[in-house]
C-alpha cells in the first residue's frame, strides 16, 4: 500500500508540475515560480482535503533535486570565465554578501525575531539566483554583453561563498556561537577540501570521461557521470559538509571535460525531473495565511534585496575598475534571491533553529524579485541615462578619473615580468601546500575512523599511525620537492635583484650566495614544521619516527628525479586543461541542429537491377551532381555510418541520403534517368 500511496503522490506532483510548465511557458515567466505555485495549490494549506498523503517521501525526493540542482549549477560554472572577471567578482561578491547579511540581521532584529532567525535571514538574502538571472539574460539576448560576463563571474563567486555560508551556518546552529578560531578552521578545511577535489578532479575526471566516451554508449557515460556526482556528494557528507557542496564541485570539474555538451543533454532530463519535485516540495511548505500575516516583513525584505544588492554589486564592480555604465547594469541585474536561499532556509528548518514562517517569507521574496528581474534588465539603459542626466557633474568626473587611474595601474602591473613570475610561483607553492595538507588530513581521517578494508598492522594503533604517516609523507614528496625547487629559484631571483654590485662591491657574490641559500633553507624548515603540525595526531614514538624519517630520506634520494618528472607532468596536464579551447556546450549543439532543420533525410533501396548496384560511392558523384550525400548504409542488419568514397553499393542496401528537398528530388531523377538509359 505504501508503494501505491507514493505513486499517487508522485503522479499528483508531476501532473501539477506539467500543467504549470505549459502555462508559465505560454506566459513567458520563470517555470520555477510555477512549480512553487503548484506546490502551494496542492499542499495541505489551501485545499480542504490535501492531495498529498506522504509529504515525507516527496521531501526525500526533493533532496535528490538539491543534488541535481547544484550539479547543474556546477556544470554552468566556468574556471575560465572566473579567471577573466576574477578581480571584479572577488571584490563585488564578498562585499555584497557581507552587506546583505548585516542588513538581513538588522531587519530581523527590527521585527523582533530571534537571533538565529535574523542570522539565517541575512544569509538567505545575500545570495542571488543564478537560475533566474541566467534565464532572464538569455531571454533578453544579453548574455554576450560585457556587464553580463561580470554578472556571471559574481554569481560564480557567490555560489562558492554560499557553500561556505552553509558550512558556517551549520556550525552556528550546533554551537550557538561563531568563534573566530572556528571560522578560520572551517574556512581552512573547506579550502583544502576544495583544492584537493578540484585539482585531482581536473587531472582525472576529464581523462576518465574521455576514455568512457570511447564506448560510444550514452548509457555508460550517463551512469559514470551520475556515479561521480553521487560519489563526491557522499564524500562531502562524510567529511561533514553538505551534499550540495559535493554536487556543485564535481559539476564544476566535469564542466571542463570535452564531453560536457553530451553530458548536459543526458543529465538535463533527470535535472528537470528532480528539480521540479524540489520546487514543488518548497511550495508544499508555504502557508498563504502565514504570508498574509507577515506581509510587512516581505515588503521590507524585498525592498532591501532590490536596493541593497543592486547598490552593493554596482559599488563592487566600480571599485574593481568598471565604468559607471557597466557597474550600474551589473547591480541592476543582481537584485534577487533564489535557489540557494531555499537551501539555506531548508537547512534552518532541518536543524530546527529557525521559525516556520521564515521559509515561506524567503520564497515570497524570491518570487517577487524574480518577477522584477526581467523588467529591471529591460530598463537598465533608462536607469543609466537617468543617472547621467541628473548626477552631479563633479561626482561623475571624479568617478571617471578613478576608473581611468585604476586602468593605468593595472596595465603597469601587467608589464612587470618579474612580479608576474613571483606571483605565479607563490600561487603554485600555495597550491602544493594545500594539496599536502589534504593528503595528511585524509590520513588523519583514516586513523580516526579506520575503514574495514584497512589491514591490521603490527604494533596496533602505533603501527597503523606509523604506516599512515609514512604513506602520506611519501605521497606528499612530489609536492614538497616542487616547493623546494621554487624556493631555490626565488632565492636566486631575490639575491640577484636585492644585492647590487655598486653597493656590495667585492662581497656581491658571497652576499648573493648567502641569500640564495637562506631562502630555501628557511622554506625547508617551514615545510618540515607544516608536516609535523598536520600529522601531530599520527606521530609515532621518537625512535620509530627517526626510522621513518630515514626511510623518507632514502626514498627521496632514490626517486628525486622521478618525483620531479611526475609533478611536472601533472602540472602540464593541469595547465593544458585550462588552455585548451573551451568544450562545446549544448547551445552550439542546438545551433547545429537548427541548421539541420532545413535538411531532409530519405531512405532509398538499391534494387538488384539498379544501375548503382556494384558501383563505388565516388563513381556516383552524387555530391557533385546533386549536392546530396550518402550518410549511412544498412546492409544485412548492420549499419555503416558515414561510409567512405570507396564503399561499394550492393543490391539490397538501404541508403540513407541527406540533403534539401530539391537535392533529393535530383537524386530520384538521376536514378530514374539512369534506369531509362539502362533499359
Amino acid at each position: 500500500m505504501h508503494g501505491a500511496t507514493f505513486l499517487q503522490d508522485l503522479a499528483i506532483v508531476m501532473m501539477a508540475a506539467a500543467l504549470v510548465t505549459v502555462l508559465f511557458h505560454k506566459l513567458r515567466m520563470p517555470v520555477v515560480l510555477g512549480y512553487i505555485l503548484a506546490g502551494v495549490l496542492i499542499g495541505p494549506h489551501v485545499l480542504p482535503s490535501p492531495l498529498i498523503s506522504d509529504e515525507a517521501t516527496i521531501k526525500t525526493l526533493s533532496e535528490l533535486g538539491i543534488v541535481f540542482l547544484m550539479f547543474s549549477l556546477g556544470l554552468d560554472f566556468s574556471f575560465r570565465r572566473l579567471r577573466k572577471v576574477g578581480t571584479t567578482a572577488l571584490i563585488a561578491a564578498p562585499l555584497e554578501i557581507l552587506l546583505m547579511i548585516l542588513v538581513g540581521y538588522q531587519i530581523g532584529q527590527w521585527f523582533g525575531w530571534g537571533r538565529m532567525d535574523s542570522v539565517f535571514l541575512g544569509a538567505m538574502i545575500s545570495i542571488s539566483s543564478t537560475t533566474i538571472i541566467v534565464k532572464a539574460l538569455q531571454e533578453a539576448r544579453l548574455t554576450k554583453e560585457p556587464f553580463a560576463q561580470v554578472i556571471f563571474g559574481i554569481l560564480i563567486v557567490e555560489d562558492i561563498l554560499a557553500i561556505v555560508l552553509l558550512a558556517l551556518l551549520s556550525g552556528i546552529a550546533m554551537t550557538g556561537a561563531l568563534d573566530a578560531a572556528d571560522v578560520a578552521g572551517t574556512l581552512g578545511r573547506l579550502g583544502i577540501f576544495l583544492v584537493v577535489v578540484v585539482v585531482l578532479g581536473l587531472l582525472v575526471v576529464p581523462r576518465l570521461l574521455g576514455w568512457v566516451t570511447k564506448f560510444r554508449s550514452n548509457e555508460v557515460l550517463l551512469v559514470t557521470v551520475l556515479g561521480l556526482c553521487f560519489g563526491v556528494s557522499l564524500l562531502a557528507l562524510k567529511l561533514g559538509y553538505s551534499v550540495a557542496l559535493g554536487a556543485f564541485i564535481i559539476g564544476a570539474v566535469i564542466a571542463e571535460a570535452r564531453e560536457i555538451g553530451r553530458i548536459e543533454i543526458l543529465t538535463s532530463s533527470l535535472r528537470d525531473l528532480f528539480c521540479a519535485v524540489f520546487f514543488v516540495a518548497i511550495g508544499l511548505l508555504i502557508e498563504p495565511r502565514m504570508l498574509a500575516q507577515h506581509w510587512l516583513p516581505i515588503v521590507v525584505i524585498t525592498a532591501a534585496v532590490v536596493i541593497g544588492k543592486s547598490v552593493a554589486c554596482a559599488f563592487g564592480a566600480f571599485v574593481a575598475g568598471h565604468d559607471n555604465w557597466t557597474s550600474m547594469r551589473v547591480g541592476n541585474g543582481l537584485g534577487q534571491i533564489g535557489e540557494f536561499s531555499f537551501i539555506i532556509a531548508a537547512l534552518g528548518l532541518q536543524l530546527k533553529v529557525t521559525s516556520e514562517f521564515l521559509y515561506p517569507v524567503a520564497v515570497a521574496v524570491s518570487v517577487i524579485t524574480a518577477f522584477l528581474t526581467p523588467l529591471r534588465l529591460k530598463h537598465s539603459d533608462d536607469l543609466v541615462e537617468w543617472w547621467g542626466r541628473h548626477a552631479p557633474r563633479a561626482l561623475t568626473n571624479y568617478l571617471d578619473l578613478y576608473t581611468e587611474w585604476l586602468g593605468r595601474f593595472r596595465e603597469s602591473r601587467r608589464s612587470g615580468f618579474v612580479g608576474r613570475m613571483v606571483r605565479k610561483w607563490f600561487w603554485q607553492m600555495g597550491l602544493n601546500v594545500a594539496l599536502t595538507a589534504g593528503v595528511f588530513i585524509i590520513a588523519v581521517f583514516l586513523a580516526q575512523r579506520k575503514p574495514a578494508w584497512l589491514p591490521k598492522f603490527p604494533g596496533g594503533e602505533i603501527g597503523m599511525n606509523a604506516f599512515l604517516w609514512l604513506g602520506a609523507t611519501v605521497l606528499s614528496l612530489p609536492l614538497l620537492i616542487a616547493n623546494f625547487r621554487k624556493l631555490q629559484a626565488l632565492g636566486l631571483l631575490v639575491a640577484e635583484i636585492s644585492v647590487r654590485p655598486e653597493a656590495a662591491g667585492e662581497r656581491t657574490a658571497s652576499i648573493r650566495a648567502v641569500i640564495a641559500q637562506a631562502i630555501p633553507l628557511a622554506g625547508v624548515v617551514a615545510l618540515a614544521l607544516l608536516v609535523l603540525a598536520l600529522s601531530s595526531t599520527l606521530l609515532p614514538p621518537l625512535e620509530v619516527l627517526l626510522v621513518l624519517v630515514l626511510i623518507v630520506a632514502l626514498v627521496m634520494w632514490v626517486w628525486w628525479r622521478a618525483f620531479v618528472k611526475w609533478h611536472s607532468k601533472a602540472q602540464v596536464a593541469l595547465i593544458e586543461t585550462f588552455e585548451r579551447p573551451p568544450p562545446a556546450r549544448p547551445e552550439s549543439t542546438t545551433q547545429f541542429f537548427r541548421l539541420l532543420s532545413h535538411a531532409q533525410i530519405r531512405v532509398v533501396l538499391v534494387d538488384p537491377g539498379s544501375p548503382v548496384a556494384g558501383k563505388l560511392i565516388r563513381e556516383l558523384e552524387l555530391r557533385t551532381r546533386t549536392g546530396a550525400s550518402v550518410v549511412g548504409i544498412e546492409r544485412n542488419g548492420e549499419s555503416i555510418v558515414n561510409p567512405g568514397p570507396d564503399e561499394e553499393l550492393r543490391a539490397g542496401d538501404k541508403l540513407l541520403l541527406l540533403g534539401s528537398g530539391d537535392q533529393l528530388a535530383q537524386v530520384a531523377e538521376l536514378f530514374h534517368v539512369a534506369k531509362e538509359e539502362d533499359e
